[in-house]
């Protein structure tokens, strides 16, 4: 029995750190890909043009700029809310994250730096919490996954943004490698 606990306490100090620095490296790559992510979709918001901006194929579509602003106010609601903990923004008074009156300049600007905010945050979190787990729209997942989610988040409307640049007869800018 003593040999047991003894060989479970010797294990244990070796894959904790193990696991400790896996995480850390996840959230470097993590940061690496954010970063790419963030030029890849500033580079698509200020090729096109500012009078397409309102483009959307459908009425019940999102507009260009809608898609900008709906990536930035996710990205805040997922870092700053749901694993930060911070209340939500309130989407109703709230107009920091939303279109108003922004120009196109001041929209790009907006996401620029909410991806630094998100970043800046991801880069400080705790890692040992990424395998706590949360509600995620009755989905049980864990925080490494909502961070998994938002990138495929960001993805899906820069995707459609480049459709809406094809549909407007606009060249998107070449795809960027692991972003």
């Amino acid at each position: 029995m003593r040999k047991t606990l003894t060989l479970v306490l010797l294990i244990s100090c070796f894959v904790k750190p193990l696991f400790a620095q896996t995480n850390k490296t996840f959230i470097k790559e993590y940061l690496e890909r954010l970063e790419t992510s963030k030029k890849y979709l500033i580079l698509v918001a200020e090729t096109m043009p500012n009078d397409k901006y309102t483009f959307k194929p459908t009425p019940e579509s999102m507009s260009f700029a809608e898609h900008l602003m709906h990536i930035s106010w996710a990205m805040d609601w997922h870092s700053q809310s749901l694993m930060g903990g911070r209340d939500a923004r309130n989407w109703e008074t709230d107009t920091e994250l939303k279109i108003g009156n922004k120009s196109k300049e001041e929209m790009i600007a907006t996401i620029s730096n909410t991806f630094d905010v998100t970043s800046a945050f991801i880069s400080e979190f705790d890692t040992k919490k990424l395998d706590e787990r949360l509600d995620y729209f009755g989905a049980n997942r864990t925080k490494r996954q909502i961070l998994l989610l938002l990138t495929d988040h960001i993805t899906h409307h820069r995707a459609q943004m480049l459709v809406y640049m094809r549909l407007n007869g606009l060249k998107p800018p070449r795809y960027v490698l692991y972003q």
